[in-house]
């Protein structure tokens, strides 16, 4: 009978272990003061268990060895080359968008006219309203939803104390705040953003919730899947305030950054915008697309004309649950840096960087078109023309060896040359004795007859070595920068009053010319890598150096762009200013020449002249490989970033002030399903039920959030002990009652045979 008694001791101790407690009453537990459904429900989050992350405490951002992608779809966005509708297609379409099929034109014609003539029409032109309502509001729902899988899967938020779409309703019952999820058990609020912006209408929801008793142990935290916008930090960081601490001393209110880049997943058709950058073949229905088309396709070519589209994307937007678009991109920093393998019939890949714009709302980026154009017209220059044609030469002695007669029919030849001018205007400024810099090198020179003595110089731009990494099959260009070279010479075509200047020994030129190289030249150089008017100067100079590579690639196999290499037509890619003409800039160079740039006295009498010519010549582009340790070292995460900047815009891991935006010159068409999550994957939005505004006639109105398939989750997610259903944990009870049993019986046939 003892034996049969320690047995159900045994089992009873399983059966606790197993349940968790002995089945004693206890009192119910309070209902929760709000409503949700299970997370693990609602993203149908299953698989194979995996350790869940925990969102970091206090504000924080996550690991840029952990960055990465998800992908969501938006079919529509192979309609963002439509054409404005003409008075016969609004006839044939009509305004009932919900009569035709997604994919007819007639569908966006029909939303397009219903939205005109409602009592809130859209302001802008129909490309503005095509991709900034129409592709835009189903992209924003269906991206939301992808980052709440996204989010959901990476911090396993599974069990019964994961809530999502959790209503927060005061005592009459009104809602008051929505949230994507909350955690019961830790007592945490989440909210999802895939982008960088809170929802200004939010936060008095969110500071009525941290205010109210029945939640004072409850914590607010923000999950971004981009950088913040500086007013979100301010406005989370004031509700963060009138929130105050935890009862440990810990913020109530904090955000986690948890970065990764969305990547829009459609199939190609008849509608879809394609662009000639660095494409050599384009054609109708194909031709460059990527991150850079994107954001291209959305910006404006004014100050003016862009702040104006940044007011109709806000007014567009009450969510807050917009990318950072075209504004927030600072093309006037637009450079070419990585070129793929030139593959025969495969396309090129291609990669950009630019710095991001500090302030888009009030000082957006705009122009990205025309300097996307610059770079890629002369990316093709450097291809067709010869690299002997690569110079430019301002010599008042050589009136008729300004530069190459083709090159000065392209916009690489009118940037070298109106370079040049300027170098020679920014000398004279750097040599002006009444500024510090001017006032050193005047104090450095010697003086001839009591007068300070310059004979005349040429100074010309040429390329530093590049530094570059060739890797993964194409060429990173690292640095790309400018050198001033200068050299005394002598001229005959005289300035007016020339008859004047003095006249310095060889000792005195050689000195006075070392104060030039030591004192000037180096403040020239900066100008040149750094200051803005110089900008075109190092665009098309860094296509020069991709333009290079993909000669020498060529030279080995043949590729896409073996017809244009070294066949002298820049027909293709001609000056876009029609009025520009070396004779004008001449003339300009001449005005400066014979009447100075200024002049001025010096105290013992007389007139001090400065004379120089210039020149810049590109027809070499030396390069200085990186090595593989090296690169590795300074530029670990730029493989990963510029694979990703190839589909979509992304941020640079390396340096929060740039982006990445790149393309391929011979798009694939992209699969309309979503890849599954990786056992480590980066972020996703997870605006779920915040990603308003996919309505079919594009006016921000309805629902129609595009949620991803449930295979989206391939790889699964942990399953905890509170997710375990319950004939698992009874069948774990039958299973212990049988182990306690029989331990039961194994103790005392040991006893047993161990008293014998």
């Amino acid at each position: 009978m003892s034996y049969l008694m320690r047995a159900l001791a045994a089992a009873f101790c399983a059966v606790v272990l197993a349940f968790g407690s002995a089945p004693v009453a206890a009192a119910p537990a309070p209902p929760l003061p709000f409503t949700g459904q299970r997370c693990d429900s609602k993203f149908d989050l299953s698989g194979a268990p995996k350790k869940p992350d925990t969102i970091p405490v206090g504000d924080a951002g996550r690991l840029k060895a952990n960055w990465d992608t998800y992908d969501f779809t938006n079919q529509r966005q192979s309609m963002d080359g439509l054409p404005a509708p003409t008075p016969q297609d609004l006839a044939d379409a009509g305004d009932n968008p919900d009569i035709w099929k997604e994919g007819d034109k007639r569908k966006v014609y029909a939303s397009y006219a219903r939205r005109q003539g409602s009592s809130n029409p859209y302001g802008g032109t129909f490309k503005d309203w095509l991709n900034e309502v129409y592709i835009e509001n189903a992209a924003r729902n269906a991206r939301g939803a992808a980052y709440g899988k996204k989010v959901a899967f990476d911090f396993g938020m599974v069990g019964p104390h994961w809530l999502c779409e959790v209503q927060i309703k005061d005592a009459n019952g009104k809602v008051i705040r929505t949230y994507d999820a909350v955690n019961t058990k830790t007592k945490e609020f989440i909210e999802f953003k895939s982008g960088g912006a809170h929802t200004g209408n939010q936060i008095p929801g969110d500071r009525a919730v941290m205010s109210d008793s029945r939640f004072s142990e409850y914590k607010l935290r923000y999950i971004f899947g981009q950088e913040q916008e500086k007013k979100t930090t301010t406005a989370l960081r004031n509700l963060g305030k009138t929130a105050g601490n935890t009862a440990n001393g810990l913020p109530r209110v904090t955000a986690y950054e948890h970065r990764s880049t969305p990547i829009v997943r459609f199939t190609p058709g008849q509608y879809t915008k394609f662009d000639p950058t660095l494409n050599p073949n384009p054609a109708t229905g194909s031709g460059s697309r990527g991150g850079l088309n994107d954001m291209l396709n959305q910006s404006k070519p004014t100050p003016e004309t862009m702040r104006q589209q940044i007011e109709r994307i806000r007014a567009n937007d009450p969510t807050g649950q917009r990318l950072r678009g075209p504004g927030g991109v600072d093309f006037s920093t637009l450079e070419l840096r990585f070129v793929g393998a030139p593959a025969k019939g495969k396309g090129l890949d291609y990669s950009f960087t630019a710095k991001k714009m500090p302030d888009p709302d009030t000082n957006p980026g705009f122009g990205g078109e025309a300097k996307a154009q610059l770079i890629s017209d002369s990316f093709f220059t450097w291809l067709a023309l010869t690299p002997d044609k690569f110079w430019v030469n301002l010599n008042p002695d050589e009136p008729d060896r300004i530069m190459d007669a083709t090159f000065a029919k392209t916009d690489a030849g009118r940037i070298l040359l109106e370079a040049d001018l300027q170098m020679k205007h920014d000398f004279a400024q750097a040599m002006n004795p009444e500024k510090p810099l001017g006032k050193k090198f005047w104090d450095a020179t010697q003086l001839t007859d009591g007068l300070p003595c310059l004979h005349s110089f040429r100074n010309w731009i040429e390329p530093a070595p590049a530094q570059v990494r060739e890797q993964d099959g194409g060429i990173y260009i690292l640095d790309a920068p400018l050198k001033v070279s200068s050299v005394p010479q002598n001229y005959t075509n005289l300035p007016p009053g020339s008859d004047r200047a003095c006249k310095p020994t060889e000792a005195q030129i050689k000195h006075n010319h070392k104060a030039v190289l030591d004192v000037i030249v180096p403040e020239i150089e900066r100008k040149i890598n750094e200051d803005p008017y110089y900008a075109d100067l190092r665009r098309v100079y860094t296509s020069r150096v991709a333009a290079e590579w993909i000669r020498q690639q060529d030279a080995k196999k043949a590729t896409d762009y073996r017809a244009i290499i070294n066949s002298n037509n820049v027909g293709k890619w001609p000056i876009r200013d029609g009025k520009w003409t070396t004779d004008d800039l001449w003339k300009r160079f001449l005005k400066s020449w014979n009447e100075g740039d200024y002049k001025f006295e010096w105290e013992a009498g007389g007139e001090v002249y400065i004379y120089q010519m210039g020149g810049v010549d590109f027809s070499k582009s030396p390069k200085k490989n990186a090595t593989k340790q090296q690169f590795t070292a300074k530029h670990q995460y730029l493989p990963r970033s510029t694979k990703v900047s190839v589909q979509t815009m992304t941020d640079d891991a390396e340096s929060e002030e740039i982006l990445l935006l790149g393309g391929n010159t011979d798009a694939e068409p992209t699969t309309g399903a979503t890849k599954p999550p990786t056992q480590n994957p980066g972020g996703g939005d997870g605006n779920g039920g915040d990603g308003n505004g996919g309505d079919d006639d594009g006016d921000g109105s309805g629902g129609g959030a595009t949620t991803p398939p449930a295979d989206d989750t391939a790889g699964g997610l942990p399953i905890t002990g509170d997710s375990v259903p319950v004939p698992v944990l009874v069948a774990l009870a039958v299973t212990l009652i049988a182990a306690g049993a029989a331990l039961v019986w194994w103790a005392r046939h040991r006893r047993r045979t161990f008293i014998s």
